[in-house]
């Protein structure tokens, strides 16, 4: 299986005709509900059927107890849940492993269900599409991600988890203001918002498009790799100008220093790195790639009406 470029089709196996290896481990979402268990039951009769036709050797570890640790040695990870769940265990997922969403409650006759947007597979096509992917016939979509970065005021360096969708910056008092100086280009000001939001061009849907009103906004596909969307939450409206510093869509890193006395940087609603006053965090699209398997049609195929 070679990883091609962004949002490529891909259905062929690697030089040599070579397979995937099956070092495999599954993670699932853990919360009692039947439709999930059924789902994981599913899903475990059809590895089991693997374990005995082809000797794959395959671990499972519900999300709440896994570790970064847990993803050094499958050849391939496989995350049953919905979006939330595959968003939150990507971020310990390193630029190499490929990673399979399986929706364990498709919304398709039951409108309680989840859309899966990340999830190629469902219990009802997973016997068919795990062998697709471990013969290197999936399709490969090579995604890119935010990353922060935070300088401390001692000059330590810490790097945040990357992104898939979003990542927010902000006062961990939620009732009190966000203060930083903002940086890019030609930008250089103070502002006082309830946080500022970046987001991929594919996460745009999951929380960005419900802060600011971007209309119909279109993104040139050649600038999807490489650029992320900004907004400052709650910016007074008098400093709602159209220069970059309110809303943007760019490629620039953005710098914030902050004025506050603790921030986080959360990234995909999942894990808090913390900052204090006088730190400087610098956001971009730096973070390591994601290699996600559909079957049917690329990721980029479900937004094409952003695109222009």
């Amino acid at each position: 299986m070679v990883a091609l470029p962004l949002y490529v089709r891909h259905r062929e196996r690697a030089p040599g005709g070579r397979r995937m290896g099956e070092e495999i481990l599954v993670v699932y979402k853990k919360n009692f509900e039947e439709v999930h268990d059924r789902s994981l039951e599913e899903v475990r009769s059809v590895m089991d059927a693997l374990v005995a036709e082809r000797g794959a050797n395959v671990g499972y570890t519900a999300r709440e107890t896994v570790r970064r640790a847990d993803f050094s040695g499958p050849d391939l990870v496989i995350v049953l849940g919905g979006d939330g769940t595959l968003t939150s265990i990507a971020h310990s997922i390193d630029d190499k492993t490929p990673v399979m969403g399986v929706n364990s409650h498709p919304r398709v006759g039951d409108e309680d269900g989840s859309y899966g947007f990340y999830m190629g597979s469902d219990p009802s096509t997973f016997a068919v599409d795990v062998r697709a992917a471990l013969d290197g016939d999936a399709i490969v979509n090579v995604l890119p991600r935010l990353q922060a970065e935070i300088e401390t005021t001692s000059g330590n360096i810490i790097r945040c988890d990357p992104a898939l969708n979003d990542l927010l910056v902000a006062n961990t008092h939620q009732y009190q203001p966000s203060k930083y100086r903002l940086q890019r280009g030609a930008i250089d000001c103070m502002q006082y918002s309830s946080g500022c939001l970046f987001s991929t061009f594919l996460g745009q849907g999951a929380w960005f498009r419900h802060v600011v009103d971007i209309g119909d906004t279109d993104f040139p596909i050649e600038e999807i790799n490489n650029h992320y969307l900004f907004v400052a939450r709650d910016l007074p409206r008098p400093d709602r100008i159209d220069d970059g510093s309110y809303w943007e869509w760019t490629k620039e890193r953005t710098v914030m220093i902050s004025d506050m006395h603790r921030g986080y940087v959360v990234g995909d609603g999942w894990d808090e790195t913390h900052f204090t006053r006088g730190a400087t965090l610098t956001v971009g699209m730096g973070g390591p790639i994601l290699n996600l398997l559909t079957f049917r049609e690329t990721i980029l195929e479900r937004f094409e009406k952003w695109i222009g």
